[in-house]
């Protein structure tokens, strides 16, 4: 991975950690002052809770996906402690998608009218968990890669032996 593609994937990492703060202070602050409406016509106090939650699941992908990329600069991404790493990733985008099913299920009474705005929210959850599968895959192959690089790794060592 080049120097280049480094520096621009940890720009937007730093980028993704301020906003996804800047946004869960807004939703404190928004909880602490009590700034619902007074007729209780929008569920505001679990909106905002559940959007904190969100955030926390965004900041954890973050900051493994941030130790990944070190450790690919390091040359150890091919090692077991990067399974660490993407089953916390795998468990923050399954935690994503439970916090917007929630969303889905909180927004779905005022959508009596238009049903198909909630199925398209229920599609989004679904294809966040694809998301989640498709990391899942990718982590398959990080195990194939791992065990192809023992292989050699014991190949090597028999060889030099013989040699």
């Amino acid at each position: 991975m080049g120097k280049l593609a480094v520096s621009a994937l940890r720009a937007v990492l730093v980028v993704m950690l301020a906003g996804t703060v800047f946004v869960q202070a807004g939703m404190v602050w928004a909880l602490a002052t009590g700034s619902d409406p007074e007729d209780g016509s929008l569920p505001l106090t679990p909106l905002r809770v559940i959007t904190i939650l969100g955030m926390v699941s965004v900041q954890v992908a973050v900051v493994c996906v941030w130790r990944l990329v070190s450790m690919v600069r390091r040359g150890t991404v091919f090692s077991h402690a990067a399974f660490r790493y993407v089953d916390i990733v795998i468990g923050a985008i399954v935690a994503a998608a439970l916090v917007w099913f929630a969303v889905t299920a909180l927004n779905a009474p005022g959508q009596r009218d238009d049903p198909g705005v909630t199925l398209i929210m229920g599609g989004v959850g679904v294809a966040i968990l694809g998301v989640a599968l498709i990391v899942l895959v990718l982590r398959m192959l990080l195990a194939q890669a791992v065990a192809r690089d023992v292989e050699a790794a014991q190949m090597q060592a028999e060889l030099d032996e013989v040699i």
